[in-house]
């Protein structure tokens, strides 16, 4: 059972990494009693690392692609 982020190339492994990123960033965000700016970079970090993993794995996908034709 794979849970779909919009990116088809995502491994079983990398939507797992993802998805646990963004579970823990939640719970961080509204249940921990941080200051608000640590809150602010708790999702700004959490947001890139999901973002250049999906931009990594896509940007492979393509190179990948490029060499087979």
């Amino acid at each position: 059972m794979a849970f779909r982020l919009g990116v088809k190339n995502l491994s079983g492994v990398q939507e797992a990494l993802v998805l646990t990123l963004m579970l823990v960033s939640i719970l961080a965000i509204l249940h921990a009693d941080f200051e608000v700016a640590y809150k602010i970079c708790i999702a700004a970090l959490s947001f890139s690392i999901i973002f250049l993993a999906t931009l990594a794995t896509q940007i492979l996908e393509q190179q990948k692609d490029t060499f087979q034709t």
